[in-house]
């Protein structure tokens, strides 16, 4: 079983020993993310067929043996093995044949305030920070790409990369308007108000999944603004990217130079016209499908976090979570696996 995959595997090996795939940095890249990603399959095939043949030497006690005391180790190990393997299986076939192809990408999430003002900015921040620990706590790399700041430590719009294994996936259902309950820090009158911020999940689009050509771009130089060093207003670093074709504007300042930000604003644009690519294919496919777990439309509210009852709610799936400070500190795993189990009860009832 699976040796179709572990030939793929064996194939790829080889092609990272090809000169000619080395002297080819775009297809090196391509064939070696999917060498990490395959290998981490072969190692589930692996255990799974560890575990299948650990199953078959139990049954063989179990039918041949005449020590009793063998037979009854057999038969506790069975169950907790058979568990195991079934497992094993599912999480081979859900990484062979995943439900969305996007899912073992890495992603670009941008977050801004929405209503509020100061108070929507600091929320925004929150919910940076939330990520942030999430990731940190998933073994994910972060990388802020561009950044609106506020006095006050809250984020106009924060734009970053998280890069790890299905990192897609994991947050994928985290696009759409957070609403937060609270008394502000700036309010000296102790009422509650209610703000908002957006969040935006795109998944990661490399120079493989799309090619920009230089003659539909229009690239504009500036001064960076707002925080920083001693270059800030001083030198022409900060970059501004115009897709003629469609008018999507992307702009960076946040990188030390205007190299890296050019860098940076291309990555964010790529996989920008990838989403705006996605998107349109699948309001063609289904212009009526809207699931109970939402669109990922971003004017769609999908959260509440209200601090003065110490809870979190999920409106797609009715869920409420307390606890919401540990919530902020990137203990979300309860309310994405909940949010991963309805979209496959969903896909199932197809």
């Amino acid at each position: 079983m699976y040796e179709d995959v572990k030939r793929k595997f064996s194939e790829l090996e080889n092609k990272l020993a090809d000169p000619a795939v080395i002297a080819d940095q775009v297809e090196l890249i391509r064939i070696s993310k999917e060498h990490a990603d395959l290998k981490y399959t072969i190692g589930l095939i692996s255990d799974w067929e560890k575990t299948a043949e650990a199953i078959r030497q139990n049954r063989e006690i179990l039918d041949n043996e005449s020590d009793l005391e063998l037979k009854i180790m057999a038969e506790e190990e069975l169950p907790g093995l058979e568990k195991k393997a079934a497992e094993l299986k599912s999480e081979v076939e859900n990484e062979l044949h995943p439900a969305d192809p996007r899912d073992k990408k890495n992603i670009i999430m941008e977050i801004r305030g929405g209503t509020g003002g100061d108070e929507s900015a600091l929320f925004a921040a929150d919910l940076y920070r939330m990520y942030a620990h999430y990731a940190e706590r998933q073994g994910w790399k972060i990388e802020i790409l561009d950044a609106s700041q506020i006095g006050l430590g809250g984020f106009k719009e924060v734009i970053f990369a998280v890069k790890g294994k299905n990192v897609f996936s994991n947050l994928k259902f985290e696009a759409g308007t957070h609403r937060v309950q609270r008394v502000p820090e700036t309010e000296k009158a102790g009422r509650i108000h209610t703000s908002a911020a957006t969040v935006a999940v795109i998944a990661e689009a490399e120079e493989v999944d799309l090619k920009i050509e230089a003659k539909d771009l229009r690239i504009d130089t500036y001064c960076s603004s707002g925080p920083g060093g001693q270059s800030v207003n001083t030198t022409y670093s900060a970059i501004r990217i115009i897709h003629l074709p469609t008018g999507l504007v992307v702009t960076c300042q946040d990188q030390k130079s205007q190299h890296q930000n050019k860098e940076k604003a291309l990555q964010i644009l790529r996989s920008r016209l990838l989403d705006k690519m996605e998107q349109e294919k699948r309001e063609k496919e289904s212009a009526e499908r809207k699931s109970q777990i939402g669109s990922g439309d971003r004017s769609e509210k999908i959260r509440t976090y209200n601090f003065p009852q110490d809870r979190v709610t999920d409106h797609r799936i009715n869920l409420t979570l307390h606890s919401i400070r540990r919530f902020m500190e990137g203990e979300i795993d309860e309310i994405i696996a909940a949010l991963k189990a309805e979209d496959l009860k969903l896909r199932m009832a197809k």
